[in-house]
């Protein structure tokens, strides 16, 4: 017996899925390949001791930056129109740029390891940073761009319409049940 839909169709696998695990796996090991080397040269208490720093100065970097990102949340918030104190102007752009990269690299900073710190290291030089948010900014224009009109709730009643099994109903319900405990409601907590 046929239904009329046809069977589906198994989805060919992204190249993201593929060698994203591969790459994590070869960071990984490269990781601990570098730190066997590295406490061969300078022995394992100094490895002990870089990878203690690691974690301190990553958590001090993640914390400042923390503390900057709510700062300048506060202070947009505050420059509002509507809340007191705001002269109505449109909000002035936040004084400093880069705080998630800032945190990222603190948090690269706190992984063990040679490779992460370098990279959370460079993430910490202002113009590596502002560079790579102006990369980030592009490319998130470009794919904005190039995205299907429509918005978010679009985007949202798309993935609900086209589920595996096809059933989906819309409609309303309407209960006509006399015993409904909307048709005797509570009174009001406050006299």
């Amino acid at each position: 017996m046929t239904t009329g839909t046809p069977p589906p169709t198994a989805r060919k696998r992204s190249r993201a899925r593929t060698f994203v695990p591969l790459a994590i796996a070869a960071w990984a090991v490269l990781e601990i390949w570098l730190l066997i080397v590295v406490a061969e040269v300078a022995g394992g208490f100094a490895v002990l001791l870089l990878l203690a720093a690691g974690v301190v100065l990553g958590a001090v970097v993640m914390k400042s930056a923390g503390r900057r990102a709510f700062r300048n949340l506060t202070e947009t918030l505050q420059q509002m129109p509507g809340q007191p104190g705001a002269d109505g102007s449109s909000p002035a752009p936040p004084s400093s740029r880069g705080n998630g990269f800032l945190m990222l690299g603190g948090l690269l900073i706190m992984i063990p390891g040679m490779i992460s710190d370098v990279a959370g290291l460079l993430l910490l030089v202002p113009p590596v940073r502002s560079a790579l948010s102006r990369y980030a900014e592009r490319s998130l224009e470009r794919r904005m761009r190039a995205a299907a009109p429509g918005g978010l709730s679009d985007a949202f009643q798309q993935a609900r319409m086209h589920r595996p099994d096809g059933k989906v109903v819309q409609g309303e319900v309407i209960r006509d049940d006399p015993s409904h405990p909307d048709e005797n409601p509570r009174p009001p907590l406050t006299p």
